[in-house]
């Protein structure tokens, strides 16, 4: 059986988290969210791995190579113009000459997946939809279905008045390649919009699966940073990088941590990372490879990527830090703040909550920043931001 990564992504309200780099490789814990995708599709005995690419294709193929690497085969599919998600299967077709499972490039789970093939194959299907029962049902795809497990309604992303069912749509499905039957070549069609509908009103050809684990869609900052502190809670069953010194905290290689530092799990700290004495290192904060906390340093849920220094007598409480930032001493971050890849944030200043500075920027010292950041970088050199600039609302 081949198996499917949909990796197009933009992740437009991931920015500006995903303002360099595609949605499927922002990372969780470490690790890009694509590569726990294939983990799942490869203990699951899944290793002919189609990847569907449109937006900043490259930084995907670089990173994954031809899955060697991980233990897997992949052939990538790229689009020049948006397909959809139904679209961007049909342009791999020629590949797709079996009865493949699809995926979601940007979602966590540890769902068994054979369990939800040998449903499929049960019921004979054509397609099957892995469903899951949510609190919050928005933003995601509702689900009925029959007492012989058909789908008999489906409403993607309805307001509140067109909820019909607490059990939504995951992003994984079960095919047959009779599937591109209903589907045109180069034609942008969605799968929940476009192709499932048409499949309800024929009777017998798409079934819902109830699919039993953990399972997350990161499509949004807040959804990014509470999947993370599942994974840190162990709330989901994958494997996290670095070992388990004490229970919740992990540690990567050639870790420094200075005599006087506190750490209090759940957390997790990749390799190459330094941490100086006086430091607080509180629950559910990860600090990314090759980062540096100076001295006297306060992190309390606070997700870093790598490369990152953070200088002494700083606070940083519920941020999440991009790739290569740099803040100089007593810098305060705070609630929901994020801060964009290779930005400088000088001394003493502090980014107020739910604040989102763009890529590149410059925040000067003693700078108070209640409002987003999102300019476009000045081509000659960066772009450099002070108290006194009122900056765009996001």
């Amino acid at each position: 059986m081949k198996g499917v990564i949909m990796a197009g992504g933009m992740g437009k309200r991931l920015r500006p988290l995903t303002c360099k780099v595609p949605k499927p490789m922002v990372p969780l814990v470490h690790k890009p969210v694509m590569e726990y995708g294939i983990e799942l599709l490869k203990k699951n005995g899944i290793t002919e791995i189609a990847v569907t690419l449109q937006y900043i294709p490259e930084v995907i193929k670089n990173y994954f190579g031809d899955g060697s690497k991980f233990g897997v085969n992949l052939y990538y599919f790229e689009e020049t113009t948006p397909l959809g998600t139904a679209g961007s299967i049909k342009n791999a077709e020629r590949f797709l000459d079996e009865r493949f499972i699809v995926i979601s490039g940007d979602g966590l789970t540890d769902f068994d997946l054979v369990k939800g093939i040998k449903f499929h194959d049960r019921k004979g299907a054509l397609a099957t939809i892995f469903m899951k029962q949510t609190d919050s049902p928005f933003e995601l795809g509702v689900v009925k279905t029959n007492e012989r497990d058909e789908v008999v309604r489906f409403h993607e992303k309805p307001c509140s008045s067109e909820i019909f069912s607490d059990t939504v749509n995951t992003g994984i499905y079960v095919l047959d390649p009779g599937i591109f039957e209903y589907l045109q070549k180069g034609v942008p069609t969605d799968f929940s919009r476009d192709l499932f509908p048409l499949l309800v009103k024929e009777r017998g050809t798409i079934f819902g699966y109830k699919a039993q684990g953990y399972w997350c869609d990161v499509g949004n900052l807040d959804s990014y940073r509470q999947t993370q502190f599942d994974m840190l809670s162990k709330k989901v069953n994958v494997n996290l990088c670095g070992k388990e010194v004490k229970d919740g905290i992990w540690i990567g290689n050639n870790v420094v941590v200075e005599e006087g530092v506190t750490l209090q799990g759940p957390l997790s700290i990749g390799d190459e990372v330094v941490i100086r004495k006086g430091t607080l290192v509180d629950s559910h904060s990860i600090i990314g490879s090759n980062s540096t906390i100076a001295t006297n340093s306060t992190l309390e849920h606070s997700i870093l990527w790598n490369d990152i220094f953070i200088g002494p007598n700083s606070e940083l409480k519920g941020t999440t830090i991009c790739k290569g930032v740099q803040l100089e001493n007593s810098v305060s971050l705070f609630e929901a703040s994020v801060i964009g890849e290779n930005c400088t944030i000088a001394a003493n200043a502090m980014v107020q909550p739910e604040v989102k500075v763009w890529p590149n920027k410059g925040i000067s010292e003693a700078a108070i920043v209640h409002t987003s950041i999102i300019l476009e970088k000045n081509k000659s050199n960066q772009q450099s931001v002070n108290s006194n600039w009122r900056i765009h609302n996001f």
